[in-house]
């Protein structure tokens, strides 16, 4: 398996320029060949500061290079969809960003191009496949917390800028819940390994950008809960705190893992006072790296995607559920329709 995989990013977006793009650079098995935006200059300017070969002035321009083998697409949310399609269709694989739909049935829209196309579209959740995370699910799986019985998260930041993508309603911003509270929803399902059977949410909107900006939400599931509190107008946090009926899992950095130095879990088995907590430490890494060269092996091998879209069609059904909750006030449940 020599061969790289050769990427094409659909446009020049800061997540990125700044993130993906140079961590998919540094991998054994994805090579950036090209970039585009609505703008050549723009394009070149990226494609120059970043080393890429290649710079289009449009996104169909890319699409039609037939040396181009899979694409990025970190576009604005409500265009994830629509050009994923199109990538799929001039037979590009995709890997595409978070939230990769808006709405179950885009979940349900995006599967049946993939079965038609026989290409590979995946969502990037990157935490699903960075090793302190694939280290907790093994810790949980083998018994050392005992039985899996709840997840409590906190993840903020603060973004009051009503020109930032995230809280722009008109361009199907993210939000809180699609932007961050997504991530509590996929490790959750990632850890308990099973669906939650119903969902409740309140959820505090932003009167003027019209964004979801707090929510408190419950997942049940059938052996245990999870829970989290995601804001994005709160000062800057994030961690996971995993209970079982021995021990304490804790992610310390769970989402947003640096990749110039270590990440930490800790292992807690119940005194007070946390004089018998144990403390693994993982070597720096980019989870962006790891993620895009998964995705790169998948193609090369002709083998499974690390996250198939049928998990994150089952994302969307728990996001649908937890608005419907806020808005009724009650629990509801998960639904494929």
């Amino acid at each position: 398996m020599s061969r790289k995989i050769k990427w094409g990013i659909l446009s020049t977006a800061e997540i990125g320029t700044s993130k993906v793009i140079p961590a998919m650079q540094k991998g054994l098995f994805s090579e950036v060949v090209a970039i585009a935006s609505r703008d050549q200059s723009t394009a070149q300017q990226s494609a120059q500061e970043l080393g890429i070969p290649k710079a289009y002035g449009s996104y169909e321009s890319l699409l039609k290079d037939q040396d181009i083998d899979a694409v990025y697409n970190p576009l604005p949310n409500h265009l994830h969809v629509p050009w994923s399609i199109r990538a799929a269709y001039e037979g590009k694989h995709v890997l595409c960003e978070k939230p990769i739909s808006l709405t179950v049935k885009e979940a349900r829209q995006l599967i049946q191009v993939r079965d038609q196309t026989g290409v590979k579209i995946q969502e990037a959740f990157m935490v699903r496949t960075h090793p302190q995370w694939l280290r907790v699910r093994d810790l949980v799986r083998d018994g050392t917390i005992g039985d899996l019985v709840a997840i409590q998260y906190v993840f903020s930041y603060c973004n009051l800028d009503p020109n930032n993508i995230r809280n722009r309603s008109d361009l199907a911003g993210s939000g809180v819940t699609m932007d961050i509270g997504c991530y509590p929803i996929t490790t959750s399902r990632f850890l308990f390994e099973e669906e939650p059977l119903r969902v409740m949410a309140l959820i505090d909107w932003d009167p003027q950008m019209r964004i979801d900006r707090l929510a408190s939400c419950i997942l049940d599931f059938s052996s245990g809960q999870a829970s989290f509190l995601c804001c994005t107008q709160m000062v800057p946090y994030q961690r996971v705190q995993i209970f079982g009926t021995k021990a304490r899992l804790e992610i310390e950095i769970p989402f947003n893992a640096p990749n110039d130095c270590s990440c930490r879990i800790f292992l807690d088995e119940g005194d007070i006072l946390g004089k018998k907590i144990i403390t693994e430490q993982f070597e720096p890494c980019d989870q962006y790296t790891i993620q895009g060269d998964l995705f790169s092996k998948a193609i090369l091998a002709g083998s499974a995607t690390p996250i198939p879209l049928e998990d994150s069609l089952a994302n969307m059904q728990v996001v649908e559920a937890l608005f419907r909750s806020a808005k009724t006030g009650y629990w509801e449940v998960p639904q494929s329709i």
